[in-house]
């Protein structure tokens, strides 16, 4: 099982750096996990994959000593359990528009009477059975959360209640996606994406941890982003994709090679 949570790895104090798993092949969770990433999400709502496929990426990503998330294809409360259910330590819900969408996510990660999580003993995650369930539960409850995923122009308006949430482990603001919502054909470094950036930075300083995504293939462009968002308070970064990065890779090898 998970050697480590992203909730205590959070809890660490130090710096996380992770990507994305839209790829279904465990061969590249391997890759990711030599290279020193600390955790992965994987993608089911962009991966061409659901559920099986994901425990799989799951069981790579603890085999390689990486903090296994998903991202979940909505917001839908059972799948969320399904994703704990099958070992994720966190679960990425998209498209958060509201507090009330936020403490819905939260509640989908704790079992009655505290939440809506559908109460299975004999699941991954519980080592296919759980014979201390108090002992289980408690484990889940402090090791598993939910990262709220604001992109949209309802999320920024109302993000000064989202991060009230309770239960909320972190925040991740969703830059590509807002700046497609807000006009600008997915450019995030535009001025007014930027400074519905740092609203959500400014309403999230010192209630909850951020998570930065950085989506440049460059390593030298992704390092003055991070730089960026680090005089801005913001200690840990998504990079990339799988995708990104491996395409990157291989297409800077064959041009220098042709």
């Amino acid at each position: 099982m998970p050697r480590i949570s992203f909730l205590e790895l959070l809890r660490s104090g130090r710096p996380l750096l992770g990507t994305w798993s839209q790829i279904a092949s465990e061969e590249c969770v391997d890759l990711i996990g030599a290279a020193g990433f600390d955790f992965t999400i994987v993608d089911c709502e962009h991966g061409a994959f659901g559920i099986e496929t994901a425990e799989r990426l799951m069981r790579a990503a603890d085999a390689n000593g990486l903090a296994p998330l998903v991202r979940s294809p909505g917001k839908d409360g059972s799948f969320i359990g399904r994703a704990l259910d099958a070992g994720a330590t966190a679960v990425v819900v998209p498209a958060i528009g509201s507090a009330e969408e936020a403490a819905a996510a939260v509640a989908a990660t704790r079992y009655a009477p505290d939440g809506t999580r559908g109460a299975c003993p004999c699941v991954r995650a519980a080592h296919h059975m759980a014979w201390d369930w108090r002992g289980y539960t408690t484990s889940q409850q402090r090791d598993t959360g939910i990262v709220a995923l604001v992109e949209t122009a309802p999320g920024v308006a109302d993000i000064e209640r989202i991060v009230r949430i309770e239960g909320l482990a972190a925040l991740m603001v969703g830059p590509f996606d807002l700046a497609v919502a807000m006009g600008r054909q997915g450019d995030y470094l535009a001025g007014d994406v930027r400074e519905a950036l740092d609203r959500m930075l400014k309403a999230a300083s010192g209630r909850v941890p951020v998570v930065m995504p950085l989506f440049d293939p460059s390593p030298d462009e992704g390092a003055r982003q991070k730089a960026y968002w680090i005089d801005r308070g913001v200690n840990h970064f998504v990079v990339g994709t799988d995708k990104i990065l491996f395409a990157d890779a291989a297409r800077r090898y064959a041009q220098r090679l042709k």
